[in-house]
């Protein structure tokens, strides 16, 4: 039996109740979906700053009126510290996701991101301490690793980052690490490695590249690369994420807690290939698109020019297993941007 399997077989047995900052967001919402389908209980919080209703719409339709009443939904901001403490009253595990993200975002609004990404994050960490939760699960990010070239990325080598988000998803670390040694708060780091799937938002100036290409495609117009298209990216579908958290949480290996992992699948696809894939699959959905065109501009500033993980540490600790490599992903994620 995989790790995983295990995990979701103690969760059938055991009801615990589990906090996921950013619930209306792309990965919280999946997260939510996981944990209803598995009969937990669930308070989530957002701002709606990016995130979606419609977000939380799907899951309810998906997990069922009886499912959906374990969960429990309040706009809060993590920018206030009270909406924090009484977010993780009664609250065994937290997942937090609620971030601003976005390189580019990040460097026109630098102040904005730190807000919510350092001072936020350390509100939720000052009131899980403070609350006595089991474990702080919280998303990082592939950026920490900033200009260091060398492929693929191991956890404990980072270079310097190359924007204010990266600073920020840095910060987060080093302050998770500050909390379980000095408070002796379990925390669980994930380094998210280009994450995409379904309810990934294609609108807006700082969406991610499959949901931004997905749209692009189904519109019938030429989709912009950044470079020359030979920059490689470690996409990893959103169900490995999901698996991660799960592992992380619930994880009983003293070696395992107060860690950072690399959350990917170990591959490099360039945006040249992602593109061909991407208008490939919607081709097959509408014929016009097999005629699409590309265009390329100028170099993002900030971007890394190549990231690939090495994900030995979360298979040797966790039990990771990645279940959809990116060929997997894409097809279920074109699948729900055709009907979506």
């Amino acid at each position: 039996m995989s790790a995983i399997d295990r995990v979701r077989d103690q969760l059938s047995s055991c009801q615990y109740t589990w906090l996921v900052t950013g619930v209306a967001g792309f990965i919280g919402s999946h997260l939510l979906e996981e944990l209803l389908t598995l009969n937990q209980k669930v308070v989530g919080i957002d701002n709606f700053s990016t995130g979606r209703q419609s977000n939380l719409d799907e899951v309810e339709e998906i997990v069922g009126p009886s499912l959906w009443s374990n969960f429990s939904f309040y706009q809060r901001d993590i920018r206030s510290l009270s909406d924090c403490q009484d977010s993780v009253d009664g609250v065994d595990f937290v997942l937090h996701q609620a971030a601003l993200g976005s390189v580019p975002r990040s460097i026109e609004t630098p102040i904005l991101t730190h807000e919510s990404n350092v001072n936020g994050f350390l509100n939720m960490l000052e009131a899980s301490r403070l609350s006595g939760i089991k474990r702080f699960v919280y998303a990082a990010s592939s950026s920490t690793y900033g200009d260091h070239p060398g492929l693929p990325k191991q956890e404990d080598t980072i270079g310097r980052p190359l924007s204010p988000y990266a600073v920020t998803k840095f910060v987060n670390e080093l302050y998770a690490d500050v909390y379980s040694r000095v408070y002796q708060l379990p925390t669980m780091g994930l380094r998210y490695f280009n994450v995409f799937g379904p309810r990934q938002d294609p609108n807006g100036a700082y969406a991610a590249v499959i949901p931004r290409w997905c749209q692009t495609l189904k519109d019938h117009e030429a989709c912009r690369i950044n470079g020359d298209g030979e920059t490689s990216r470690d996409f990893c579908f959103v169900k490995n994420a999901v698996q991660m958290n799960l592992l992380a949480a619930l994880s009983d290996d003293p070696a395992a807690i107060n860690q950072v992992y690399n959350v990917a699948v170990g591959d490099r696809t360039t945006l040249n290939e992602l593109f061909a894939q991407l208008k490939r699959l919607l081709s097959e959905i509408d014929p016009k698109i097999s005629h699409a065109s590309a265009n390329y501009a100028d170099f993002r500033s900030g971007d890394v020019r190549h990231s690939q993980a090495d994900i030995t540490k979360a298979i040797t600790l966790l039990g990771y297993k990645p279940t959809h490599r990116i060929n997997d992903g894409l097809s279920e994620t074109v699948k729900w941007f055709s009907s979506n």
